[in-house]
This record gives structure tokens, C-alpha cells and sequence, in this order.
């Protein structure tokens, strides 16, 4: 057994305010989306208000980056979430939503069993995989550290 779990966050640039018609389809889908999340094997935390979703955090000082962070039991089971299940719909529409960015969205990094990441440890992580490439403290799926 692991005594490590893997933390995952991931930032976009909205197009638009969350309420506009721009981004209606991808808000639209949030709850659906969280729900699955919630319920699928190895998902152990996500971040979220008492709405139920992580619209309302910020990152980087940028009101128009929307971001999502949560704990998985393992990359599998990540993935699985990400790539084989109906949140893939929400990937192939994300340019309906959101600008193209020239600097890395998404990170994951190892945490202890029962450790909860904050939004500025992720930005963090966001920040060393962009200054030095995939390595253990922050990582990608196409470049994995395997604990």
C-alpha cells in the first residue's frame, strides 16, 4: 500500500465571464462533471466551495484563470477519470471556452495519504514544472514520477 497519493491541478483562461453565453456550455456541465469526478474509483478530494465547484478561486492574480485541483489514489486512476470517462467531452470543447496557453495548465505532484494541497502549493508545483520540466516535485501524464 502507497503512502503517498497524487495531486493534480490544472488552470484554463476563460474566454469570457463564467455567466456569459460564451461559456454557458462549459458551466453548464460542472455539476455533471464534479459528480462524476466524486464518484469515480481512486478519487479521494477535489477543491471546491460550498457550491460545489472551484469557480470562485483564484490563481496567479488573474480573475480570468478558472482552476480545478484534486487528490487521486494514483495517476491510473486519474486518468481513467480524465481520458475514459464523459469529462473527455469537456477536453475536446475546450476551445469553445478557453484561450490556448504557451505556458503549462496542468501539474501533478506526489502528497501524503491525508494531505490536502492548498491552491498556492499548486501554483507552485505549476510554476517549478514550468521552470525546469517534468521532475518528481511536478510533473505531467505524458512524463510521470511513479512513487
Amino acid at each position: 500500500m502507497s503512502h503517498f497519493h497524487l495531486a493534480q491541478l490544472n488552470i484554463a483562461k476563460a474566454k469570457d465571464e463564467l455567466t456569459s453565453i460564451v461559456m454557458k456550455g462549459f458551466v453548464d456541465r460542472l455539476n455533471e462533471i464534479n459528480a462524476l469526478a466524486d464518484d469515480s474509483l481512486g478519487f479521494v478530494w477535489r477543491l471546491q466551495t460550498e457550491e460545489g465547484d472551484a469557480t470562485s478561486f483564484k490563481i496567479f492574480d488573474d480573475p480570468s484563470l478558472i482552476l480545478n485541483m484534486s487528490v487521486w489514489e494514483n495517476i491510473e486512476a486519474l486518468r481513467n477519470y480524465v481520458y475514459k470517462s464523459v469529462h473527455v467531452e469537456l477536453i475536446r470543447g475546450k476551445n469553445e471556452w478557453f484561450h490556448k496557453m504557451n505556458t503549462p495548465h496542468q501539474v501533478l505532484w506526489h502528497v501524503p495519504v491525508g494531505h490536502i494541497p492548498t491552491v498556492r502549493e499548486g501554483e507552485a508545483r505549476l510554476l517549478h514544472l514550468e521552470e525546469h520540466g517534468p521532475t518528481e516535485h511536478a510533473f505531467t501524464f505524458a512524463k510521470p514520477y511513479i512513487k
